[in-house]
């Protein structure tokens, strides 16, 4: 079985590497037939520090295409990745198209895949935040509709998915039944989570870097375009933070390039600011950053979990979110823009006491390959039939 893997943005070089280890892992077992993965990389993250170093702190085999496509609007993007991803398709005649999460780079990869007659199988299916002003939600949902197996991290996905009338049952159904598959394997994220922070705290020096001692500061990160492309929302956001700051708790910034554009455009004096704007941080960095804050503000999903898996309290810069588990949990507060509701959510967080087991047990990445090799190699064989296309 050949399996190319769709990737461009940071939180899927996350996501893919427990699965490309699960695959190294399955391969070196006696008596399985060989799988072969092609890793492509559309380009959609290009800084270096946002995905040159992910590939080698998740020790991700480098990709076998790197398209190159960044740098322009949601529709030229989309676009530009769409034929791109079709010419490797058409190259590699893979069994199965493997993507990520809700990005551009998602979508075109599952779009290319089935007009060629590709199964599609979509790890993290099932997210929704209900907001249709998000470009990530429409990703999600086209992504989900086209899919063949369907990958899900929570119960709350698969209940969303049937909602939509997904509601796939037996591995029969997988890439040429009537039905896709949909299975609940847990979260990928927390897989790496798991395999990385010892890792992090052997060899990250961030916070001797930065002089930060644990719980001594706030970690903050705001990339979304709802946020980062209003200004008014940008500000709010900001001015928040900046009362945190006065009130004695330093906050760290890594900042992503999109919002540092988004700071010169609007005229932002990071020189007479009480934040601390760094550059962006490697996963690992990251990592350690996350477990040793006191609280977490972000407008970031991945985030969100991180700090659920962390047990730090994490306060979310947007109007909803699709991980609804973890604020029923107690660990996340919705604040959206609004910098009152920031400053007092900071000050008034109520710390619970554990966190339960919603997000699997951190073996997604294997149980994603297990059933890519058992039910993938059952529909893919009823659906070969109709792919001619290429």
């Amino acid at each position: 079985m050949k399996i190319v893997t769709i990737v461009g943005a940071r939180p899927q070089f996350i996501k893919a590497a427990p699965v490309s280890k699960a695959i190294e892992k399955y391969n070196s077992e006696t008596g399985n037939p060989k799988l072969t993965e092609i890793i492509v990389h559309t380009g959609q993250h290009f800084d270096a520090d946002m995905s040159d170093i992910f590939f080698r702190e998740l020790d991700i085999p480098e990709p076998d295409y790197n398209l190159d496509v960044n740098n322009s609007s949601h529709g030229a993007m989309t676009g530009r990745m769409l034929v791109k991803i079709e010419e490797v398709l058409i190259r590699e005649k893979p069994d199965w198209a493997l993507t990520y999460g809700d990005t551009n780079s998602t979508l075109a990869g599952a779009l290319a895949a089935v007009k060629l007659y590709i199964p599609v199988a979509h790890v993290e299916a099932g997210l929704r935040s209900f907001n249709r002003k998000m470009p990530e939600e429409h990703n999600r949902v086209l992504t989900d509709h086209c899919s063949d197996i369907l990958f899900c991290p929570t119960r709350t996905a698969i209940e969303n998915l049937n909602r939509e009338g997904i509601s796939g049952k037996d591995s029969s159904s997988a890439a040429g039944g009537n039905r896709p598959l949909v299975a609940l394997v847990g979260d990928v994220m927390y897989d790496s989570v798991l395999h990385n922070m010892e890792i992090a705290e052997k060899y990250s020096d961030i916070l001797k870097k930065l002089n930060l001692k644990p719980k001594g500061y706030a970690l903050a990160t705001v990339h979304r375009a709802e946020n980062t492309d209003q200004p008014e929302r940008l500000k709010s956001i900001l001015q928040g933070f900046e009362q945190i700051a006065q009130e004695g708790l330093q906050v760290i910034i890594p900042v992503h390039p999109r919002t540092r554009q988004s700071l010169k455009n609007s005229k932002f004096s990071i020189k007479n600011s009480k934040l601390n704007f760094i550059k962006p941080v490697s996963y690992l960095d990251m990592l350690l950053l996350e477990k040793s804050a006191q609280v977490i503000l972000t407008d970031s999903g991945g985030v969100q979990k991180e700090a659920y898996w962390f047990e730090v309290p994490c306060i979310t810069l947007r109007d909803e979110t699709e991980w609804v588990e973890t604020v029923d949990a107690g660990w996340n507060v919705v604040v959206g823009a609004d910098h009152k509701k920031i400053v007092d959510a900071a000050r008034f967080f109520k710390r619970p006491d554990h966190i339960s087991d919603l997000y699997g047990d951190g073996h997604a990445g294997e149980k994603i390959v297990e059933i890519l090799v058992n039910d993938g190699c059952l529909g893919f064989s009823n659906h070969c039939k109709t792919r001619n296309n290429y």
